[in-house]
């Protein structure tokens, strides 16, 4: 979820982007009605499913199939370009729909962690073309990506993460039923691989990773919540370094250091504004808000 080097890795060519995105969130849907069945979670209130739905179709449904099917036609570091200004478009949107402020440090912080997102996606990428095509498919899942966390930031005021996260997945399930027949099809020729890549995406990618995203989007900025996504980068070569013995290059390392730096800087407050009290990190709940204690 959210901006990473590559958000999806390619799983070769055993499920199309439509039939890949469907699958990933039936798996996430199931996962999630099963932790709401055994937590007696009740439905979302009224008020909730305008943002629900929104964020179902642009962030869960749209983003997910453009986002597959951009990363075909592009190598790494396009997609990192393109898809990392991500984080900047929620910043923009949550302070002309949302009214959240943009300190100094905050903007500050985003450039410095994009430019190193983009160093770490030129790094890591191999040879390969980009097409018009797929940058603009990238593009379009960048904005659905921001639109989405946008509109399901106030949904959060009402319900609960778990709530957002569930029947939002619920709708970009229900978006992407048009592909069941190509996920049917593929399923039945792909190799067990593919297709346990393909839950495994839906479980934690999805299901239980969204709803993390989700509860600690409730209790910051959409704009402060974006910009810590540029981490993502960072982790992605630690992850590799660790698990697959990618020893990352300089050039690599560089770019993720200046992705954890941007994303100190943006989370920090500046002292005067400490000493004053001035909302940073953790904003007071705005209107209609409820806290956790009075859920």
């Amino acid at each position: 979820m959210g901006v990473r080097l590559r958000l999806d890795p390619q799983r070769g060519d055993a499920y199309s982007p439509g039939a890949l995105a469907l699958g990933r969130l039936l798996a996430g849907a199931l996962t999630l009605g099963v932790i709401c069945l055994l937590r007696r979670e009740s439905w979302p209130p009224r008020s909730a499913w305008r943002g629900i739905a929104i964020s179902g179709v642009l962030w869960f449904g749209f983003y997910m199939v453009a986002l597959n099917w951009g990363e075909q036609q592009v190598d790494a570091g396009t997609a990192a370009l393109v898809v990392n200004t991500g984080p900047i478009l929620i910043a923009l949107l949550g302070s002309r729909l949302l009214g959240d402020p943009m300190p100094p440090r905050l903007l500050a912080g985003m450039a410095v962690s994009f430019a190193g997102a983009v160093t770490v996606g030129l790094s890591m990428s191999g040879e390969g073309g980009s097409s018009v095509l797929g940058v603009v498919l990238c593009l379009l899942a960048a904005v659905a990506y921001a639109g989405g966390v946008v509109a399901q930031k106030p949904a959060l005021g009402t319900a609960s993460p778990l709530q957002v996260t569930t029947f939002g997945c619920l709708v970009g399930a229900v978006l992407c039923l048009p592909f069941a027949g190509q996920l049917v099809l593929e399923a039945a020729d792909a190799p067990a691989s593919a297709t346990l890549n393909m839950v495994y995406l839906g479980v934690f990618p999805t299901a239980l990773a969204f709803t993390t995203w989700a509860y600690a989007l409730s209790r910051t900025t959409a704009s402060r919540m974006g910009a810590t996504t540029y981490a993502a980068p960072a982790l992605v070569v630690l992850m590799s370094w660790l698990f697959l013995g990618e020893v990352p290059g300089l050039l690599t390392l560089l770019g993720g250091g200046l992705c954890l730096a941007g994303v100190a800087v943006s989370r920090s407050r500046s002292r005067a504004a400490a000493r004053a009290g001035v909302p940073g990190a953790v904003p007071e709940p705005r209107p209609g808000q409820t806290s956790d204690s009075a859920r």
